[in-house]
């Protein structure tokens, strides 16, 4: 999400616009039948290698964890588990193959605290058999426009399963499923070195436009890849300032729209400053990196590196748990690490750097993206000197009451000035409610203004 929050993306393409762009844009080329026939076969409906690798430290994928509607998908059912090693400043030489370079840093940084516990490898990840087709639809149709700046002849989710270059991958990532129309209370928690904290607490929807409940309309939503508001609850020095935003799916040609409602003024203004390197959460991350990235690609050049078996969040249910209170989590430096589990799971490395004539604050960024959920599992992010700044983690779970991988936690760590982000919601009351009937007038301005008057 782009402001306090998560992000969501999933599209269909009107067939008047999709020929306007084939007609005005370059387009590239998409992978062959005989590609796309591995699909569903070596590797999964998604393009994850089906196999385990060579020592079985990655098991083979048999299809994730089955939707159930009526349990708790907080509940940890790997509870029992215990840590398979712990990595620590100690040991760390011993595993640095399998860790970023900022995972590595924060092992430097953090010596006589910062851990990691290694935890036997679930491949949990699983979607609406509805959409496990398009992967390989989208994989002989789909195209990259303006540079890959923008999606052709794409249906909904993961339009490039057998990714041939790194923008390809964070499309991939930009346009997963996460639940369909969903609303989340979170609290995005920026943490000063001494560990003291004030929650920012959000209330925020977010919905694509084929999940509204008034149903999808070709002429407006054609290029909107979803509808997204974010109220503040607190603090009150920012209670009632609500943020309103109409993404799109190619940001050149139609830029993101957003506005903003001030509590304090009591106006409504458009908001172009909500997109790239603009602040959030106290200046401690991007807006382009809420959800671990998000938005127009262009200001990069993004390098396909290949595939690497990393140790990286998953399976993160000690973060939702209800018992545990932000206080509990929170400490100087960085969060309790007994709280966190990695496995080892195959990525996608892809390495963006700053387009000449571009400017970002990061010049470089290394992301690691999971090869199951097309999530963005790790983001190591440097600045114009080369020096490493910040490295961003996403904790996920399998929500098996929405079918759908997603982040219940995220961190970013700012190695120099020894602050950084937490974004929890074990706190919240329904933190995450999928299924919400939300209709296309909800995400006008009117209703901008109206919502922030609560």
């Amino acid at each position: 999400m782009l402001k306090e929050g998560t992000h969501m993306k999933a599209i269909s393409f009107s067939a008047s616009l999709l020929a306007m762009s084939m007609a005005t844009s370059i387009a590239y080329a998409k992978v062959s039948e005989h590609e796309a026939n591995q699909i569903g076969k070596q590797l999964t409906a998604v393009g994850a290698q089906q196999k385990a690798n060579a020592n079985n430290t990655i098991p083979a994928y048999t299809g994730g964890l089955a939707q159930d509607l009526n349990v708790d998908p907080y509940k940890d059912i790997y509870a029992s588990e215990k840590p398979l090693f712990i990595i620590t400043k100690k040991n760390l030489e011993q595993y640095k193959n399998n860790l970023t370079q900022g995972q590595i840093a924060m092992f430097d940084k953090y010596p006589d605290t910062y851990k990691m516990p290694i935890y036997p490898t679930h491949r949990t990840a699983n979607f609406p058999k509805k959409l496990l087709g398009k992967a390989k639809q989208n994989a002989t149709s789909s195209t990259l426009l303006d540079g890959g700046n923008g999606l052709a002849n794409f249906d909904e989710t993961v339009p490039f399963a057998i990714p041939k270059n790194g923008v390809e991958v964070i499309w991939n990532h930009e346009t997963r499923f996460r639940g369909g129309s969903v609303e989340t209370n979170n609290a995005s928690i920026p943490v000063e070195r001494d560990g003291s904290f004030t929650p920012i607490k959000v209330r925020s929807q977010l919905t694509p436009p084929q999940y509204l409940s008034d149903g999808f309309n070709a002429k407006e939503d054609s290029n909107v890849l979803f509808y997204f508001t974010a109220y503040t609850k607190s603090p009150a020095r920012l209670t009632g300032n609500v943020l309103l935003v109409h993404e799109t799916i190619d940001q050149i040609n139609e830029p993101r729209k957003a506005w903003q409602y001030n509590a304090g003024q009591r106006r409504v203004r458009r908001a172009p400053q909500v997109a790239y390197d603009a602040p959030n959460t106290d200046g401690l991350r991007t807006t382009d990196q809420v959800d671990m990235y998000n938005g127009s690609p262009d200001r990069y050049n993004w390098k396909l590196i290949g595939k690497k078996e990393i140790y990286i969040p998953y399976n993160a249910y000690k973060l939702v748990n209800p018992n545990a209170k932000y206080k509990d989590i929170i400490n100087p430096g960085h969060i309790d690490q007994d709280y966190t589990r990695y496995e080892l799971h195959r990525v996608w490395h892809v390495q963006a750097t700053v387009k000449q004539g571009a400017r970002h604050i990061y010049a470089k960024r290394d992301i690691y993206v999971d090869e199951d959920s097309w999530q963005i599992a790790v983001a190591d992010h440097y600045d114009s000197r080369g020096q490493l700044w910040r490295v961003a983690e996403g904790h996920p779970i399998q929500f098996v009451n929405a079918n759908a991988p997603w982040y219940i936690a995220l961190t970013n760590y700012d190695l120099m000035s020894g602050r950084y982000m937490a974004e929890l919601n074990n706190e919240e009351r329904n933190a995450f409610k999928f299924g919400t009937q939300v209709k296309r007038k909800a995400f006008t301005t009117s209703a901008l203004r109206r919502s922030g008057k609560r």
